[in-house]
């Protein structure tokens, strides 16, 4: 059967690869994006099967989020799975203590924040809400970090909101399990993405790599399979947990 799913941040990346993922499957997608309406018309277009739908919205403007929910519920007929994806990533430039200014680190973190946790909390919120009353259940998956545990020194607002979006689909799970919700999250490690393509050549490329015993870094498809499973009817027992998908790069 046919479900909803919203996917926050599919521009491009990793949401892409998991709208493409959930398309593939004959489920209808809510393609969210923020700024990138060029990459989120780009990522429309390679989904297969019929239903979609664009949605744009700054997370960070808890009344934009509303309109977000709102949208792709109407959109979609009911929203199945939600799939929190939308970050503020890393930089080159980071916002490690020793290098910047008392205003742009709260500025950092302040914006990571917004966005990465209070975004999704408030999406999560609004969509579960509406689960709830429907009484079909649903599931929620969310895309955390290895950087919640193995440390992010140059962006630590990164590394932090990630570590809390685990800590949140937690507590969600067990809140959300009666009404059969069922919330788990994906920790990736360094994954190939357009984003950050520069910093898979020369030196910087090997390093990233050899984190790894493979030798490489993630896929973007890899990432997608592990939320297409955390999503689906069987995985329900599954819920609460933050699968580690690093290629043995970061072992707890």
């Amino acid at each position: 059967m046919s479900r909803g799913v919203l996917v926050t941040g599919a521009s491009r990346g990793i949401g892409r690869a998991v709208a493409v993922a959930f398309a593939e499957l004959g489920d209808r997608v809510a393609v969210h994006y923020g700024s990138r309406s060029a990459d989120a018309e780009a990522t429309l277009a390679a989904l297969s099967g019929s239903g979609h739908l664009l949605i744009s919205g700054d997370l960070a403007d808890p009344a934009a989020t509303e309109d977000i929910a709102g949208a792709a519920w109407r959109g979609l007929g009911g929203v199945d799975v939600l799939v929190n994806n939308a970050a503020v990533a890393t930089t080159a430039d980071g916002h490690g203590v020793p290098g910047v200014s008392y205003v742009d680190w709260q500025a950092a973190w302040e914006r990571t924040l917004r966005v990465n946790l209070l975004g999704a909390a408030n999406l999560t919120y609004l969509v579960t809400r509406r689960m709830i009353e429907r009484g079909t259940g649903g599931r929620v998956v969310n895309i955390g970090s290895r950087g919640a545990y193995r440390g992010e020194p140059d962006h630590p607002a990164y590394g932090a909101s990630k570590a809390a979006l685990h800590a949140l689909g937690q507590s969600l799970a067990v809140s959300l399990a009666p009404y059969g919700i069922a919330v788990a999250s994906v920790a990736p490690g360094f994954t190939e993405t357009e984003r950050v393509s520069g910093r898979l050549s020369g030196e910087s490329g090997a390093g990233l790599r050899s984190q790894s015993p493979f030798g490489r870094v993630g896929t973007p498809a890899e990432v997608a399979a592990a939320v297409v499973y955390l999503a689906s009817g069987p995985a329900e027992w599954a819920s609460g947990a933050v699968l580690d998908l690093n290629g043995a790069s970061h072992l707890r």
